[in-house]
């Protein structure tokens, strides 16, 4: 569940930083990109709480993350690759070995 959470918090403290001004629109962006997890639609089964997703995943492999990088570059899809990358990284931490 905390999980879950961070996907909500870490786009909510990223736009009160930065997006102040436009943040419902910034912050819609940004969760928004949880849409990348379509592509456990396609896992058998869908949902598996051990398993990493990174790597695993289509759009969880690391020539995505790449794209999602060069996305975070350009301006025009600066929010939505950085979005992305906060999602691929929130979901790297539940492949770590604790």
């Amino acid at each position: 569940m905390l999980h879950i959470g961070l996907h909500f918090l870490v786009p909510a403290m990223l736009v009160g930083l930065v997006y102040r001004n436009n943040w419902k629109s910034a912050y819609l962006v940004l969760i928004s990109t949880m849409l990348v997890d379509i592509d456990h639609l396609l896992a058998v089964p869908v949902y598996d709480p051990n398993r990493c997703s990174i790597g695993f995943h289509p759009l969880h492999q690391l020539w995505s993350i790449l794209l999602y990088a060069v996305m975070s570059i350009a301006p025009k899809t600066r929010l939505i690759g950085a979005g992305l990358l906060i999602h691929m990284a929130l979901d790297a931490l539940d492949c770590l070995d604790y």
